[in-house]
């Protein structure tokens, strides 16, 4: 075999292997919609909660709370009510729970407002958090957790979930209780908790610590992992609730940056992607479905089938290299480089990234994305 084609494949085989680490993502079923808590069902009530919810719902979108400064986000703020799909009051059973209403926004609309806000946009479909909290209370340490600290636990999923990131704790089963100590919690030991992690097959840790103080405040310190980095911040706040809304905050505002896509009007002729190991129609239309559902796609057509092979046009609001980040937390979508021809009298080169057009001939291109589906 060329020496040149061993050392493609043996790139090729790498670069799968290290793509198989991709943390598991979900997607946001609630993204277009809120609940906020109010005390009577009054007309003028009940636009004050729907601009609370469309502020909330323009963030998780977002990613950014930046934007409520913007002025035609400002502008879409005086009017709230005006692209509601629908709205339910909801009533707590549990005891002072009291009064809620949900508000679902247009979804076309919103995507639309932060477009013409020049706002980026998050697609729905997003990394999963792991979340490790410890608390030193009265009683002494312990995890939060759904068996044993119930009300915490949802506080701490609520959080997250207002700024639209999916939060996942521990099973705190025996596998768990053997590989993290509340002490390892406690000094947020990195290597503990990223190696008890891996479990869960995400990349996105969070470990958070509470201390209370005697003055009835509380302190605390959040240490965000996010495969080899690490973001620490310190918290003072009145109380839990406080508290893990500036973890849900950290963890947000650097998915955003990694995530969150200014739309950019495309040259009109979409992007080429091309798909390997589709072998039947469930195939096939996994793809194209997936693909569509991401709010910066309009749409994705297929060009050309050829055995598993299958050629894409992608009609979509940003450029390959952003759209990549995207398309790759998708776990059954591998990416592989793009093929390129080597003339036997060329030196030996590295095959070109993916995401990035090669010329092969006139203006002919391979495609701008390349994957393999995984079965």
């Amino acid at each position: 075999m060329d020496v040149r084609l061993k050392l493609r494949n043996a790139l090729c085989a790498m670069l799968i292997l290290l793509a198989a680490g991709v943390s598991h993502a979900e997607v946001v079923r609630d993204l277009y919609s809120a609940k906020v808590p109010v005390a009577s069902q009054s007309s003028k009530v009940l636009s004050a909660a729907a601009r609370e919810a469309l502020a909330e719902v323009l963030v998780k979108v977002s990613g950014s709370d930046g934007l409520l400064k913007n002025p035609v986000i400002g502008a879409a703020l005086a009017k709230p009510r005006s692209n509601v799909l629908q709205y339910a009051y909801i009533r707590s059973e549990a005891p002072g729970g009291g009064l809620k209403v949900q508000f679902e926004f247009d979804p076309t609309y919103i995507t639309d407002l932060l477009m013409k806000a020049g706002a980026p946009l998050w697609t729905a479909n997003r990394p999963l958090v792991l979340a490790w909290v410890v608390v030193d209370g009265a009683q002494g340490r312990y995890f939060v957790n759904h068996e044993t600290e119930p009300e915490q636990a949802q506080q701490l999923v609520d959080a997250f979930s207002r700024r639209g990131v999916p939060l996942q704790l521990p099973l705190f089963d025996l596998r768990d209780t053997a590989a993290v100590s509340l002490e390892d919690a406690w000094r947020r030991d990195g290597i503990v908790i990223q190696s008890a992690s891996a479990r869960y097959q995400v990349q996105d840790v969070i470990v958070g610590r509470l201390a209370s103080l005697s003055e009835g405040k509380s302190t605390g310190d959040w240490s965000y992992f996010y495969r080899d980095d690490r973001i620490n911040r310190s918290v003072t706040a009145p109380d839990f609730g406080v508290f893990v809304r500036a973890g849900a905050n950290i963890v947000a505002d650097q998915m955003a940056a990694r995530y969150a896509i200014a739309p950019s009007g495309g040259d009109g002729t979409g992007l080429r992607m091309s798909v390997t190991g589709v072998r039947s129609y469930a195939d096939y239309a996994a793809i194209v479905s997936w693909l569509e559902s991401l709010e910066l796609i309009q749409s994705a057509n297929v060009e050309q089938v050829q055995e598993d092979r299958i050629e894409l046009r992608l009609m979509a609001q940003a450029q390959a290299a952003q759209l990549a980040s995207i398309i790759e937390l998708n776990t059954r979508l591998l990416p592989v480089p793009a093929p390129v021809p080597v003339p036997v009298s060329a030196p030996v080169s590295v095959p070109a990234p993916v995401s990035v057009p090669v010329p092969i001939s006139g203006s002919e291109m391979v495609a701008q994305l390349s994957y393999q589906w995984q079965n």
